[in-house]
């Protein structure tokens, strides 16, 4: 089994977003993400300005720590994200499927074509950056496969399955969504897990043992243990370090993790 390949989410709770464990300033941000490198991260899923500020924060990551930099918000249309590219991140989230997410204070409800999502392929393969595509469902599966059979993509295809995110996308996190979500992943594919809510150590555990990667930090659940908030990110990737060596997999570092996901920078 390949060793484990740990992504951190640096951003803010959206189903807690009382507990602010999360950096708030560009600065911050970039410390929070070097130290989650440091810990164990092999990618880090960073929320970027709308701005030049998103050149600085990338630069910055980039000139501490060779880990693989990850564009997130996927929620915003291609035609939002032009600063996601000039930023050039190595990798760049883009959900495969309608955006239905219901949090605290926030709804999301946006449409993401196939027309859009073939744009983005074609934009990705532009700029030189790896697409990390997020499934909710096995209908995010059909697009890809489509995009897959149209000779837009080249393996290995990254993908995150999410379980546990409110809304009309949910999938619930237990052992029997995980596996049939493999069962039908195409074939080429590197996955990740991501989990919000308290089922995230289950999920996680799960995944580890099965060949599989996890996602972890504050986005996603900014709790330690219980209810216990982390007292940062690294401290959630270094509890989830811990979990795969005590399961008996290794941890892949940026270098092998490059090698994995088939970014050549």
């Amino acid at each position: 089994m390949q060793n484990l390949i740990i992504t951190a989410t640096t951003a803010n709770s959206w189903i807690h977003p009382e507990i602010k464990n999360w950096a708030e300033t560009d600065d911050d941000l970039i410390q929070d993400a070097v130290e989650c490198a440091e810990a164990g991260a092999a990618i880090l899923h960073v929320h970027l300005p709308r701005s030049s500020r998103a050149t600085y924060i990338v630069d910055k990551i980039r000139s501490k720590t060779d880990a693989i930099v990850q564009a997130g918000m996927s929620s915003f249309p291609l035609e939002e994200r032009q600063t996601d590219f000039d930023c050039a991140p190595d990798m760049l989230s883009i959900i495969l499927n309608h955006h239905a997410e219901e949090f605290t204070s926030v709804t999301v409800d946006r449409i993401h074509p196939l027309s859009e999502l073939e744009a983005y392929a074609k934009k990705c393969a532009e700029y030189g950056i790896k697409p990390e595509w997020e499934v909710w469902h096995t209908g995010s599966y059909w697009n890809l496969n489509c995009m897959i059979g149209k000779g837009l993509l080249k393996p290995p295809h990254i993908i995150t399955m999410f379980f546990g995110w409110p809304g009309g996308t949910w999938c619930p996190p237990e052992v029997e969504s995980y596996l049939y979500l493999k069962r039908f992943m195409p074939e080429g594919c590197l996955h990740t897990v991501s989990t919000m809510g308290e089922e995230q150590t289950k999920m996680a555990a799960l995944a580890i043992c099965t060949g599989g990667n996890i996602r972890i930090g504050t986005e996603d659940n900014p709790f330690i243990e219980g209810k216990q908030p982390a007292k940062c990110n690294a401290e959630l990737i270094e509890r989830a370090v811990w979990l795969s060596k005590k399961m008996g997999r290794g941890v892949a570092g940026p270098a092998e993790a490059k090698k994995l996901t088939g970014i050549h920078k």
